[in-house]
């Protein structure tokens, strides 16, 4: 198992600001990198995540290739949306942001209910996006099911806000080193921030009756797809179903639980880069 404090890949502090996009204030990270040659890597976090989560996996990720990350609205800095808002509309926002940034051509990764974003966002940008990936998630409405106890549990923030919430029932959540070391997620507690309720009550309807099964034949981009094998929140069984959906698509699938990109960070960012790197630039 990974660790924060594993020697990583010596990348400098991120650049955090925050922009004004249709209207919307947003929270943005940007970890440059030392190659104009790869395009950045645009990461969309799971539901209620803030940048930070995502900083131990980045800092093993290939230095040369610059990083963006968000706090989606409502989680993080970013204020809640004052409407709810569907993933299209989430993704078209990203790609204004993108041109704010100047930025033209980008690779994709989502974890969890990131990966549902970026599903959208490839769809809906096809020569913006190169690559994609795709880890912990599933085609939306279509997910199979893990454990419904769990699953109930994730209906509200109370894991981001509460400690003993979260130390009770971090292994039956997270599954994998969650469960078989616990002490291995204290950075995960402690980078952990309370989204808004209305932040993640819209995150949550963003969801509602999107189905992306029907799409995903006709994703262009090559695509990664990663999955744990003890992931409680959306069993593997999703990603191998993804992985038949898709057409120019890779499974990866790790020994560890919904987390792995925080718990197995060198190994996943690792798999990562050999995919963002193979093939045609």
């Amino acid at each position: 198992m990974d660790s924060p404090d594993t020697a990583t890949a010596n990348r400098a502090e991120p650049r955090f600001e925050r922009r004004t996009v249709d209207g919307h204030e947003l929270r943005i990270a940007v970890w440059a990198g030392t190659s104009a040659d790869k395009p950045p890597l645009l990461l969309f976090n799971g539901i209620g995540s803030r940048i930070e989560l995502m900083a131990p996996f980045v800092d093993h990720l290939d230095p040369e290739r610059e990083i963006i990350a968000l706090d989606v609205p409502g989680t993080g800095e970013s204020p809640a949306t004052p409407f709810p808002y569907r993933l299209w509309m989430m993704a078209r926002l990203v790609g204004h942001l993108l041109e704010q940034l100047k930025v033209e051509r980008v690779d994709a990764l989502g974890v969890s209910w990131g990966g549902t974003l970026a599903q959208q966002f490839a769809l809906q940008n096809p020569r913006r996006c190169r690559r994609l990936v795709l880890a912990a998630t599933a085609a939306g409405g279509l997910l199979i099911p893990g454990d419904l106890r769990v699953l109930a549990k994730m209906t509200t923030p109370r894991r981001f806000k509460d400690p003993n919430f979260m130390r009770d029932n971090l292994g039956a959540l997270y599954g994998g080193v969650a469960r078989t070391d616990p002490e291995a997620l204290t950075d995960f507690a402690r980078l952990s921030r309370s989204p808004s309720r209305r932040g993640y009550l819209y995150q949550q309807m963003a969801l509602a009756g999107w189905i992306s099964a029907p799409l995903l034949p006709l994703l262009r981009q090559p695509t990664l797809i990663m999955a744990g094998n003890d992931d409680p929140i959306v069993p593997l069984v999703n990603a191998r179903i993804m992985t038949r959906l898709i057409p120019h698509s890779t499974l990866v699938e790790l020994d560890d639980g919904h987390l792995f990109l925080f718990t197995k960070a060198t190994e996943s960012a690792a798999a990562v880069d050999r995919f963002l790197d193979s093939g045609e630039k």
